[in-house]
């Protein structure tokens, strides 16, 4: 928010002065700025207020706000509507009678709550006697108020408290003496017939040695702030009690002061807040062990992610060299298909075990792209027909003249639950029944793809419980497997891609489920991430150049997949380097015209390796593409901002290793 001082003056400003006077002004914009306070002057023929001192921003608004706050017709619709009528009713009186206006009332802040302001303000007045400026304050009484108040409500009650509450009461005097408690004592093991706290009169010495020396310092320094009247006396500290043993105390206490503004008096209370504290402590040391036990599943998961990884690398990439393969059967090829639409099916279960822990973490993250959803439709139904066809439940799609159109969302996300909405009108179907998933299009640009069976249906009085966690409606007691999260998991899903899913269910006609998604603005490139083997297409190499390519890789399994792929390519030479330092003299002896890197490699990892080769002049400016099974997203990312210029994860993807290759060694 803008703050402005406006200097009106009738007489002219020379221009020694000048200087003198923006220094002034901006001293006085420091000071205003510096307050909280809200200093305003009040145009009365332009209707325009000129605000300093930061008092609208400490309520939350912004320069966004300005027009309506500088603006006197609109400012007052900030002002509570009980209050309106007794402040115009004042500004009027001010205006007739030139007394100072002073008036309370409550405005609301950004959030919508209200605090209490208090404003006084004066005027300057024409020839005629007109007011034509008005200058004021505003300030935030809210704490005041508050206080009142809580005067008003605890005077009532004060005595009542003090007999019936557990803490102990302590007074201390000026002209001398300082009264404990009993409980006071109480508190840290002692008893009220103890000779250390009968015997004696300075009792303040025998308290203070039992606080506990590293406290004490600030204990004191509490105290003394508070006897100059600079802030309260609220304050925690430990003692050590009779038995040498740590309690915690929550000490507060208010000082009066005589006409000289000296003390007289304090009286306050400690609370014991031992318990608290072990109780904090508890839970601190529970935290710690559970973010160890969260590592430890983080590592675990990303350990097995790697490791499943790999064979699925063999798997997958050799079952992508056949469809190279121009000798195979129609047959042949179709059965390489599904062993790996099966393979690609196995690493998505990979991936979804890795997405149920981010969910439970709150660190699940879509990637939001155009997404066709008649593929997404046909995957997953692919994988779904093994049990429709157990339960003889046919599958079928009305597209409505929708199949060509896309949605934004997350392919991954999107089929995960679009599945799963089959799979339980599946389990829940009738034995030859029907599943049908409807596309339609509804308003705000969206479509809405709807899956619908004519199963048992969903009780009415039991189905505000749908998406509740671990509820299975009773099924639990039948033989239908579930863990009861599947639909509480797809909202989040649906919700994390801007989507919004519900359902209709009539017992014993059957259920709808839906999900409405926003349509993408465009969808003339479908996405990489979505092409799955269900429609694998051959990508060739765009170069007819002889290249070299370095491959350091310790894995024989990946070494020969690699080793295969390229002998159908006579334009490229493949040198292999199966340890890391080998790999590096071969660069620097032989420069390839790519590298491709593992990352885990015996004696330096990939990043290592990659460090040396991009400091070495002679290799600096050699493509280096990361080709690793470690595939978690901070893998990834930590990949591409350590210089590699692809990072690949395992399984390889043909398709895609070759199209990186066209990317970095097309000339």
């Amino acid at each position: 928010m803008i703050n402005k001082i406006n200097i009106r003056s009738k007489d002219a400003v020379n221009s020694a002065n000048i200087e003198l006077l923006q220094d002034t002004i901006t001293r006085f914009q420091r000071i205003f700025n510096g307050t909280g306070y809200g200093f305003w002057e009040w145009d009365l023929s332009s209707q325009h207020i000129d605000w300093s001192g930061g008092f609208w921003e400490r309520m939350g608004y912004t320069e966004e706000d300005d027009k309506d706050i500088s603006d006197a017709t609109k400012v007052w619709s900030y002002m509570h509507e009980d209050d309106r009528a007794l402040t115009l009713d004042a500004a009027r009186h001010h205006f007739r009678t030139d007394e100072p206006f002073e008036i309370t009332y409550r405005i609301r802040t950004k959030k919508g709550e209200y605090v209490w302001t208090h404003v006084r303000a004066n005027s300057i007045r024409d020839e005629n006697g007109r007011v034509v400026f008005m200058s004021g304050i505003n300030f935030d009484v809210t704490a005041l108020k508050e206080a009142e108040e809580a005067l008003r409500e605890s005077e009532a009650r004060q005595e009542r408290i003090i007999q019936s509450t557990n803490d102990g009461i302590w007074e201390w005097y000026a002209r001398g003496g300082f009264h404990f408690s009993s409980r006071c004592w109480e508190l840290i093991g002692y008893d009220a017939k103890d000779d250390e706290i009968t015997v004696g009169e300075d009792k303040l010495q025998v308290w203070r040695k039992h606080i506990h020396p590293q406290d004490l310092p600030k204990f004191d320094i509490a105290l003394a702030e508070h006897l100059a009247g600079r802030s309260p006396f609220d304050l925690e500290y430990r003692l050590i009690g009779k038995n040498k043993d740590i309690h915690w105390v929550r000490a507060r206490g208010r000082a009066s002061f005589g006409s000289d503004g000296k003390p007289i008096r304090m009286s306050g209370s400690n609370m014991d807040m031992t318990r608290i504290k072990r109780a904090e402590e508890r839970v601190m040391l529970a935290k710690e062990a559970a973010e160890k036990a969260n590592q430890a599943k983080s590592e675990f998961l990303s350990s097995m992610s790697h490791e499943l990884r790999t064979p699925l690398n063999a798997i997958l990439g050799y079952t992508q060299l056949f469809e190279y393969d121009l000798n195979l059967s129609q047959q042949q090829l179709t059965n390489v298909r599904e062993i790996r639409k099966a393979g690609d099916h196995l690493l998505q279960l990979i991936n979804d075990v890795l997405d149920l822990a981010k969910i439970e973490s709150g660190k699940m993250t879509v990637s939001l792209e155009p997404v066709l959803v008649a593929r997404i439709i046909a995957e997953a139904f692919t994988l779904v027909h093994p049990q429709s066809n157990a339960k003889q439940i046919s599958l079928s799609a009305a597209m409505n003249d929708c199949e060509k159109l896309y949605v934004t969302a997350d392919n991954v996300r999107l089929k995960q639950a679009l599945i799963n909405l089959l799979s339980n009108a599946v389990k829940y179907n009738n034995p030859g029944g029907e599943v049908e998933v409807h596309l339609q299009l509804i308003a705000n640009n969206k479509l809405r793809i709807t899956v619908r069976d004519n199963g048992k249906g969903i009780p009415a009085n039991r189905q505000a419980e749908v998406f509740q966690p671990f509820n299975r409606l009773n099924a639990e007691f039948s033989n239908i497997e579930g863990s009861g999260v599947g639909l509480v998991i797809t909202k989040q899903l649906v919700e994390m891609m801007n989507g919004q899913l519900d359902f209709h269910s009539t017992e014993s006609v059957g259920t709808e489920f839906w999900i409405d998604l926003p349509l993408a603005s465009e969808w003339n490139e479908v996405p990489h991430s979505t092409m799955k083997s269900a429609d694998f297409q051959l990508t060739n190499l765009a170069f007819q150049e002889n290249k070299k390519i370095l491959y350091i890789e310790d894995n024989p399994t990946n070494i020969r997949l690699l080793e295969q792929f390229f002998a159908q390519h006579h334009n490229i030479v493949l040198d292999i380097a199966e340890e890391p330092f080998l790999g590096i003299y071969k660069a620097r002896v032989t420069p390839p015209d790519l590298i491709i890197l593992d990352i885990n490699l015996p004696g330096m990892d990939g990043f290592e390796v990659l460090e040396v080769l991009k400091n070495d002049p002679t290799t600096k400016n050699i493509p280096v593409i990361g080709l690793s099974a470690n595939a978690m997203p901070y893998d990834v990312e930590r990949g591409i901002k350590c210089g590699f210029d692809e990072y690949l994860t395992k399984p390889v993807d043909i398709n895609h290793l070759i199209k990186t290759l066209n990317k970095f060694l097309c000339t």
